[in-house]
């Protein structure tokens, strides 16, 4: 079985286009590597990008990738939605064919260390690369956002980086590196601009509020939208489903006297997770086949055979 390996960087920069493109160069520079999709957000202040191919190749383009953002992306300047502790604020690799989580989480631990050694960012790691079992929650490390940890990583010993000093790059900040299983991005806007509402719709489906297991949400204000959104990941979707999740915030939303606008896939999403709900109406807004990781993987392989000369491809779509 051939080695395959999804890693899914994600940057502090969602609209200056120029930075992107530059980040997305760096990846394209290394042999070997799949450039599959990015997914930009202004509100989020965010830009996603999914890549594969084999390890080795996978990880060289990831740390490519880290140091570019380091050059070009200034947290101290940074202001988004979303919350975020490094230019490069998570890289989580993740097993497709021929490898296992172990044998990602040992891709993380690498790339951890030459984080580090190239570009002296401190790094956090989490989910199934955790080596303190109180990070494998993301949420736990990136607490406080980078001004937060900036302070507290001086004089809290629990918030030591894992590899580095215990000090911030000035401003790449730090990098969670993590491994960890599919994950979907999966966004529903709320016909309202209120804030309030999505805060309690995100608390009411979160499984500390008995919600639903494997899935994070949080509220988020869509300005140029003038919406408020229900931001979420799902962290297993074959136990806690789309549908699922999209009936359980519709049915919060009604209870608030809202409906929902429409709901989005940020990225790439597994074909079976998208089996799974057939036949409901997931209002998705601007999802195209191309998001459907196994066709995305197949297509981008053709066009490397077909271009040799040019091995990596990409899709491009921008959120919000």
């Amino acid at each position: 079985m051939r080695r395959l390996v999804e890693c899914v960087p994600n940057f502090s920069e969602g609209a200056n286009i120029s930075v992107i493109d530059a980040i997305a160069a760096a990846i394209r520079s290394v042999p070997g590597v799949l450039l599959l999709d990015r997914s930009s957000d202004p509100d989020h202040n965010r830009t996603v990008i999914t890549i594969a191919g084999g390890p080795e190749a996978v990880l060289e383009a990831a740390l490519r990738a880290v140091g570019t953002a380091a050059e070009l992306i200034d947290l101290r300047k940074h202001r988004g939605e979303h919350p975020r502790i490094g230019a490069t604020d998570v890289l989580p690799f993740v097993p497709v064919s021929g490898v296992t989580l172990e044998d990602c989480a040992a891709l993380a631990h690498a790339a951890g260390r030459e984080i580090w050694q190239r570009y002296r960012i401190p790094v956090y790691f989490y989910e199934a690369a955790a080596i303190r079992p109180e990070r494998e929650s993301l949420a736990n490390v990136r607490k406080g956002g980078f001004e937060g940890l900036r302070e507290a990583i001086q004089s809290d010993p629990g918030r030591t980086p894992d590899i580095g000093e215990p000090r911030l790059h000035p401003s790449a900040g730090a990098v969670a590196v993590g491994a960890r299983k599919f994950l979907i991005a999966y966004n529903i806007n709320l016909n309202t601009a209120d804030l309030e509402i999505a805060k309690r719709i995100a608390r009411s489906v979160r499984p500390s509020s008995g919600g639903l297991p494997f899935v994070k949400a949080m509220a988020v204000n869509l300005r140029t939208r003038g919406l408020a959104q229900v931001s979420m990941n799902l962290t297993d979707f074959e136990q806690t489903p789309l549908h699922r999740v999209f009936t359980r915030v519709k049915y919060e939303a009604e209870r608030h006297g809202v409906s929902i606008a429409c709901s989005q896939v940020v990225g790439l999403i597994p074909r079976r997770a998208l089996e799974i709900p057939a036949g409901c109406d997931l209002q998705l807004e601007n999802f195209s086949a191309d998001q459907v990781f196994e066709s995305r993987l197949e297509s981008a392989e053709n066009e490397r055979s077909a271009q040799p000369s040019t091995p990596q491809s990409v899709t491009t779509k921008t959120r919000g």
